[in-house]
């Protein structure tokens, strides 16, 4: 069939054919060249998944924590070498930096990011992580690669070799980068402090993907625009007086004023934020005291924001300043033992996907997919810091697009019961590996496929 579809489209049209004749043909041989070009995607794609799938349990029961992946940037690096790329590592800490040119055209840069998080898995896969190792505090836990980024790797690598196959396809400059620290919001800007765009090929577009756990494998899903929200974390000490919990009268007490400053901080919210405007403000963590007779001298809470106008952004951060010194000031903490608020550095900006580039993107996911397989999602209050790269002097356009990874049936059975599905960052996450990464690699594929090709 294939060798048919290239021999219709080299007939030439007769010399007494009509315009729109000529202009059917045209547009016949058009299809039929999609058509050869999505077939011979789809076969190496097949063909390659055994190995993938491989890579994938390799990195799912391998994870590493953010700002060491050194193991797993190490395979990354060796498996991108053999599809026949030039790697560089160590660029921005961990960062894997693979090139693939192949003539002159456009540079279009692919990311993954590579990083795991301190959760102890509850998938029962065969190849779950067993993984426990120690964190930045020198706790001991448990890491699980539970926001998708084995998936997201193994991927890269499929599109590598897809495409290191297809080269009379596509005429340009390929830059795979496999990224350490998503989780933390470090790693795009150390890999660009480290020269990404000036040590390597600048490119006109970037692209990545990411899983999506309410989502059926299988689909793909877009936003034009704004997509991921503004993230700010802060870190509230909560200072008090410790002292014998039998007399709580001649202490002050961190705990009760913890407790306090995580209620008043749901006002803010529910009542100093115009209805609709999208913000999250989420006390994750509390830690304080050691022993139920002792009132601690101090509480620490955790707290993460997401907001997308930059006005709300910092109306919302002096509102939880405002409240917390107010709380304090309340119970009658002096002005030496008022909290403390800090800022860490694991913060992330509005990730606004380029509108044309990203319609562009779906148009094409519709030819390969079909219609009924490709959604224009709701922006999310999750955080990405693939923003990075569009927030550059240059503004390259950039687009981030999901892949469901639910297994179909049990997509179908969670709408027909209103059974939750596991989130993203859950023990119980994993995507349905085979129809999640050859959709991933078809998808990836099929973008970059459109942006270089021959002109």
């Amino acid at each position: 069939m294939i060798a048919t579809l290239r021999a219709a489209c080299q007939i030439a049209p007769m010399r007494n054919s009509t315009p729109l004749a000529v202009s059917l043909t045209v547009a016949s041989c058009a299809i039929a060249q999609d058509a050869v070009l999505r077939q011979a995607v789809t076969e190496r794609v097949d063909r390659e998944y055994p190995r993938l799938f491989e890579l994938y349990r390799h990195f799912h029961a391998n994870p590493e924590l953010s700002t060491r992946e050194v193991q797993t940037a190490a395979r990354l690096a060796s498996e991108l070498r053999q599809a026949g790329c030039e790697v560089t590592t160590g660029v921005g800490g961990t960062g894997v930096v693979a090139v693939l040119t192949n003539g002159p055209g456009p540079t279009v840069l692919v990311r993954a990011d590579m990083d795991a998080l301190p959760v102890k898995e509850q998938t029962g896969l065969p190849y779950a992580s067993t993984v426990v190792t120690r964190d930045d505090a020198g706790r001991e836990v448990p890491v699980m690669h539970a926001c998708g980024h084995d998936f997201h790797m193994t991927a890269l690598v499929g599109t590598a070799r897809v495409l290191a196959q297809l080269r009379e396809r596509w005429r340009g400059t390929l830059v795979f980068i496999g990224q350490p620290a998503e989780e933390t919001g470090q790693g795009a800007r150390a890999m660009l402090r480290d020269g990404l765009f000036t040590r390597f090929p600048k490119p006109d577009y970037c692209l990545a993907l990411h899983d999506k756990a309410d989502l059926p494998a299988g689909d793909v899903a877009c936003v034009p625009g704004p997509a991921y929200a503004n993230v700010d974390s802060l870190d509230i000490v909560v200072r008090g007086v410790g002292g014998h919990g039998a007399w709580p009268h001649t202490t002050k007490d961190p705990i009760v004023l913890a407790s306090q400053i995580v209620l008043a901080l749901q006002t803010i919210v529910s009542r100093q934020t115009e209805p609709g405007e999208p913000v999250v403000v989420t006390v994750g963590a509390i830690h304080g005291g050691t022993k139920r007779n002792v009132i601690p001298d101090e509480v620490t809470l955790q707290l993460t924001v997401r907001t997308y106008s930059e006005e709300v952004r910092h109306r919302t951060l002096e509102s939880i300043r405002r409240i917390v010194r107010g709380q304090a000031l309340a119970a009658g903490m002096p002005e030496d033992r008022l909290p403390v608020i800090t800022q860490p550095e694991d913060s992330f900006a509005v990730l606004t996907n380029h509108v044309a580039l990203t319609g562009r993107l779906m148009t094409v996911f519709k030819g390969w997919f079909g219609e009924e397989h490709v959604h224009q999602a709701r922006p999310t209050m999750g955080g990405e810091d693939f923003a990075e790269y569009g927030r550059t002097p240059e503004q390259i356009p950039i687009c981030i697009f999901w892949v469901g990874g639910v297994n179909r049936e049990k997509f179908e059975e969670a709408r027909r019961t209103g059974k939750p599905l596991p989130s993203l960052h859950s023990p119980f996450w994993a995507p349905d590996p085979e129809p999640t990464i050859k959709t991933g690699v078809t998808a990836m594929s099929a973008a970059v496929l459109e942006l270089l090709a021959p002109k």
